[in-house]
C-alpha cells in the first residue's frame, strides 16, 4: 500500500482489556517510525492508555488519539481510508464487527481482529469478500489464539512433512489459563445461534470456489485416546478447523487430499469425560434465555487476569500428521494463551502486513494465505516455539 496514507496502523478497541495489552505490546516492540493511533469511543479513556504507554515509552505523549464508533459507518469510512492497517479487538464481533470490515474492504485496508465466531467469519465471507479482493484489502480473521497457532501450526507441519500425497492431521490443544471474557461470550453466542451459523455456511459454501483438482476437509473426530501422544482427546467445537482447512484448500503445500481434526487433550479418561460433559451443559445453558444471561455474567468482556496468573499460563497444540505410511509430530507452544499471547499474536500479525514482504493476496483470507512463514518468523521472534519433536 502506497505511503500517501496518514497511518501504518490503528488499534481499535484499546481501551479494553485485550486491547491495552496490544497497546502495550505495540509500544515496547513496534519499530521506530512506526505511525500508529489508538482508537476508542471515550477521549478520557484513550488519555488514560496513553498514559500507561508513556511509562513504557516516554516518545509515546505524542501518540495520536481517534474517536471513532462502531456503529458510525461515515466515521469508519473515514478510518479506514487514513491507515494501511486496522487492528480491532471490539467483539463480540457478531454484534459489533461488520461496519469495520465493510468500510476496510471499499477502502482497499488491511483488516486484523480477533474473533472466534464461525458465523461472523462466513456472513463478512459472503458479504465482503468480492469488494476487498477487487480493492486489494486483506481481511483477516481469528489472528489471536483463535487460529493463529492452529493454522500456522498446520502450514508448519505440512511444510516439514513435505508430502505428495493425501495428508491426515490432527491437532490437540492442551492450556492452562483463563478464557479471555470476549472468547467466551463470543462462545456462548455461536452456541446459542447453531442454526443462524449453519446456515451462514451453507451460504459461504455457496459463494466460495472449491479448489481444482484438490482438496480440503475438517473432519470432526470422535473421543479416543491417542496413543502417539498418550493423551484422551476430545472433539473441540471451535472456529479453528474451519480455519485451518480454508488454508489447505488456498495452499498447495497441503497436498491434493488434506484432512484435519482438533481435539482438546487431557491425561487421564476423567478430565476428558469432565469436559464433554462441560461442553455440553454450556451449550443447553445457552439455548435458555436467564440461563445464558447467568453464565454471561459470570465472566466479564474487558477484564481479565493479572500479570501474576498470566506469568503462571501457557498452552501447547501438538500435530500430528500421517501421508503414505510417514509421520511427523510437531508443536506449537507459548505462554498465557487468552490474554498476552494473543495480544502478541494480534500485534505482530498488524506489523507483519505492515512491514513484510508477503505473498498477493487480497480478499477474506486466513494468517496462513495472507502471511504465513513471515509471521511464524515474526512469532518465533516474539517467544513462541515451533519444533518438530518426533
Amino acid at each position: 500500500m502506497p505511503d500517501s496514507r496518514e497511518l501504518d496502523l490503528v488499534l481499535f478497541g484499546a481501551t479494553g482489556f485485550t486491547g491495552g495489552l496490544t497497546a502495550e505490546y505495540l509500544a515496547r516492540t513496534a519499530p521506530t517510525g512506526l505511525r500508529w493511533a489508538l482508537v476508542g469511543r471515550s477521549r478520557d479513556k484513550l488519555e488514560r492508555v496513553r498514559a500507561r504507554l508513556v511509562r513504557v515509552d516516554p516518545a509515546l505523549a505524542d501518540l495520536p488519539l481517534l474517536e471513532a464508533d462502531a456503529t458510525d459507518a461515515a466515521g469508519l469510512a473515514d478510518l479506514a481510508a487514513r491507515t494501511k492497517v486496522v487492528v480491532t479487538t471490539v467483539g463480540p464481533y457478531l454484534q459489533h464487527g461488520e461496519p469495520l470490515v465493510r468500510a476496510c474492504a471499499e477502502a482497499g485496508t488491511d483488516y486484523v481482529d480477533l474473533t472466534g465466531e464461525p458465523e461472523f467469519v462466513d456472513r463478512m465471507y459472503v458479504a465482503h469478500h468480492a469488494t476487498a479482493a477487487r480493492t486489494g484489502a486483506r481481511i483477516v480473521h481469528a489472528c489471536g489464539f483463535d487460529s493463529i497457532p492452529h493454522d500456522l501450526g498446520a502450514l508448519y507441519t505440512v511444510q516439514q512433512l513435505r508430502a505428495s500425497g493425501a495428508v491426515a492431521m490432527r491437532g490437540v490443544v492442551r492450556a492452562s489459563g483463563m478464557v479471555s471474557g470476549g472468547t467466551f461470550h463470543s462462545a456462548i453466542g455461536a452456541f446459542a445461534r447453531a442454526k443462524q451459523m449453519s446456515e451462514a455456511l451453507k451460504a459461504r459454501r455457496r459463494a466460495e470456489p472449491r479448489p481444482e483438482g484438490r482438496s480440503s476437509r475438517a473432519v470432526a473426530g470422535k473421543p479416543h485416546r491417542d496413543k502417539a501422544l498418550g493423551l484422551w482427546l476430545l472433539p473441540m467445537p471451535t472456529i479453528d478447523p474451519q480455519v485451518v482447512a480454508r488454508s489447505g484448500a488456498a495452499l498447495e503445500a497441503y497436498g491434493p487430499e488434506f484432512r484435519y481434526s482438533h481435539f482438546a487433550g487431557t491425561k487421564t479418561l476423567r478430565y476428558a469425560a469432565g469436559g464433554a460433559l462441560g461442553v455440553s451443559a454450556i451449550g443447553l445453558a445457552a439455548q435458555v434465555r436467564p440461563l445464558r444471561n447467568a453464565l454471561l455474567g459470570r465472566i466479564k468482556q474487558g477484564e481479565g487476569p493479572d500479570e501474576s496468573r498470566r506469568a503462571r499460563s501457557w498452552f501447547t497444540v501438538d500435530f500430528v500428521a500421517e501421508s503414505e505410511g510417514r509421520s511427523i509430530h510437531t508443536r506449537v507452544s507459548g505462554g498465557d494463551p487468552g490474554y498476552s499471547e494473543t495480544a502478541k499474536m494480534l500485534a505482530e500479525s498488524a506489523l507483519c502486513l505492515v512491514l513484510d514482504e508477503l505473498p498477493a493476496t487480497a480478499g477474506c483470507v486466513t494468517t496462513a494465505q495472507a502471511m504465513g512463514d513471515a509471521l511464524i518468523a515474526r512469532l518465533v521472534a516474539a517467544g513462541l516455539t515451533f519444533e518438530v519433536v518426533a
